[in-house]
């Protein structure tokens, strides 16, 4: 009889080794974590051991990402607060911005709009944008993350340092609904907006934005 022979043979006859208890403690195996031969039912300890250290990794993993949601959650409540507690329109955009930067440590924050009302014409966040930026912020489905490569959008941001790299979040209220603006969040640090980042939250942030800014908007 080869290897598989007796391979077969033990799995089409299960209670072997019931029958043959004695033999489970003569078998020997290298262990290949302790590096000398050890019985099967220690082998098959640390098995279990490593499978065990695996699925605790992995609970840990999921308790911290389950503790990073709470905290995005919670920062994200405070932010809609402060939409909400806005008294004019013509501050929203102000306090949209500040409170991004403040509750999420973001180190830059702005936007433009276009087709604004008639009474929101002489605002900064109405200055003049060009047919490309426009262009652009259509074409986005999805918030834009990754190196600034001297965008118009991000000379927007107002900054001693240079902005390394950027996030571009559309302002709509669907895909199928026209776009009127962009807002725009900056960073000196080359690794906080990168091109292969989830954009899920970014764009949860764009869409209650769009909501809140769309009073704005000449009808």
């Amino acid at each position: 009889m080869n290897s598989n022979d007796i391979a077969e043979y033990l799995s089409q006859h299960p209670h072997f080794f019931e029958e043959h208890a004695e033999l489970l403690a003569q078998i020997k195996l290298t262990s290949p974590v302790m590096g000398r031969s050890i019985s099967l039912q220690e082998r098959q300890m640390e098995i279990v051991r490593e499978k065990l250290k695996v699925m605790e990794l992995r609970l840990s993993d999921l308790m911290r990402v389950a503790q990073d949601n709470d905290v995005i959650t919670d920062r994200f409540q405070q932010w809609t607060r402060e939409l909400l507690l806005a008294r004019n329109d013509v501050d929203l955009p102000y306090i949209l911005t500040r409170s991004l930067q403040e509750i999420f440590a973001l180190p830059h924050a702005t936007l433009r709009l276009w087709n604004v009302a008639p009474d929101f014409t002489h605002t900064w966040f109405a200055a003049p944008t060009t047919e490309d930026v426009q262009l652009f912020a259509k074409g986005l489905r999805t918030p834009f993350c990754g190196a600034n490569n001297d965008f118009e959008a991000a000379a927007w941001i107002e900054s001693d340092q240079p902005v390394a790299s950027i996030a571009m979040l559309p302002l709509r209220l669907s895909l199928d609904e026209p776009c009127f603006g962009l807002l725009v969040l900056g960073s000196p640090d080359s690794t906080r907006f990168t091109k292969d980042m989830a954009t899920d939250f970014l764009s949860k942030i764009a869409d209650t934005s769009s909501a809140a800014l769309l009073c704005m908007i000449d009808a």
